[in-house]
């Protein structure tokens, strides 16, 4: 008699695009029994969901480093407004929703405490850090005591291959993910930033509206949610997802003015955020952190040396970091840090609170 996964697989492949991923189709590195009510994607959905490092999400920054107001975006909400955005695309386009969710909620699962600048200061003393390769090894071989999520092939690629380089909603970091499903989230995650960071500097006055170029505005909308559907309905309308190899991508009329977008906030909101006291301070406790632990492996978790015996210090060291939520690294820093040398860092606790 088929089973509730049976009857699912056989729904994806009656109504999913042809070059939409179909779960029963997806391997794992160690093979598992299937589930006789989820397909593979849904079960890899429900284990992202369930980690502790997902659950850090929530205190960990977005953008702005102890913001004073309670509606800035954190790690966390990102996460769910990605997951959102690529859902909205993904249904419209036929492709595996399910994919797409688990991808969406396990893309940032590595990055560090305080954003883009922790994630600097992390690379700073532990070169070649990148938070997508970071999310990788989190699902594969941190969570779970070390012993991983196990984890489909097409979910742990398209968190890896989800970063973009500056500039650019669609460029490659680290090669292009290896399904529809994966590029959907790809660019979701820039649609979901360059929306909610311009929103969030407008909301802590960092920008006016008046500040942001009116051709801009003209071409994507003039409100929040404006913005976001000018990206959606424009990616759903020039994606095609039937003959081979398929693409999710912008049009050549509002591809160039999100880009635009994009470095108009590197100019007036990430770098000038960049060079704020706050800024550097959190980007000195990372840095005052990582030598802490590096240079004293007792101080590492029995559980971390346990799982990963093989690992040097550096590397159990960066693992400690980034999964620190900011105000733990804060508070961290205030019982470890020479209060003389690190006394505006250590200011920065009462910032967070408890």
């Amino acid at each position: 008699m088929p089973t509730i996964r049976d009857r699912l697989e056989a729904r994806e492949d009656h109504w999913l695009a042809p070059l939409a991923a179909r779960s029963e189709e997806a391997v794992r590195a160690v093979s598992e029994e299937p589930s006789s009510v989820r397909t593979e994607f849904q079960r890899d959905r429900d284990r992202v969901l369930h980690t502790k490092s997902f659950r850090r999400l929530m205190h960990k920054t977005q953008v702005f480093i102890a913001p004073r107001g309670d509606h800035f975006r954190t790690r966390l909400t990102h996460t769910l407004e990605v997951t959102q955005i690529a859902r909205t695309i993904g249904r419209a386009l036929d492709l595996n929703e399910d994919l797409i969710e688990a991808i969406g909620l396990g893309h940032d699962l590595g990055h560090p405490p305080f954003g883009h600048a922790g994630e600097v200061a992390l690379a700073e003393v532990f070169p070649g850090f990148r938070h997508n390769e970071q999310s990788l090894r989190v699902a594969e071989k941190l969570e779970k005591d070390g012993r991983g999520l196990n984890l489909t092939a097409p979910v742990l690629d398209g968190i890896l291959r989800h970063s973009k380089p500056k500039g650019s909603m669609t460029g490659n970091m680290a090669g292009e993910p290896s399904t529809l499903e994966g590029k959907v989230v790809k660019i979701a995650d820039s649609i979901a930033y360059i929306n909610h960071d311009l929103d969030d500097a407008l909301r802590a006055g960092v920008l006016t509206q008046s500040d942001v170029p009116a051709d801009l505005l003209d071409a994507l909308g003039h409100s929040h949610a404006q913005r976001i559907d000018t990206l959606v309905t424009d990616i759903i309308a020039s994606s095609q997802v039937t003959t081979a190899p398929g693409t999710i991508a912008l049009s050549s009329e509002i591809g160039p003015a999100a880009n635009d977008l994009r470095s108009f906030l590197y100019e007036r909101v990430y770098e000038p955020l960049n060079e704020t006291p706050e800024t550097h301070q959190a980007q000195e406790a990372v840095k005052l952190l990582f030598r802490f632990f590096a240079s004293s492996p007792d101080r590492v978790p029995p559980e971390l040396q346990e799982a990963r015996p093989d690992d040097s210090p550096e590397r159990r060291a960066a693992d400690i970091v980034a999964s620190m939520t900011d105000r733990y690294a804060l508070n961290l820093v205030a019982t470890i840090a020479d209060e003389d040398e690190f006394r505006e860092v250590i200011a920065m606790t009462a910032m967070v609170g408890d």
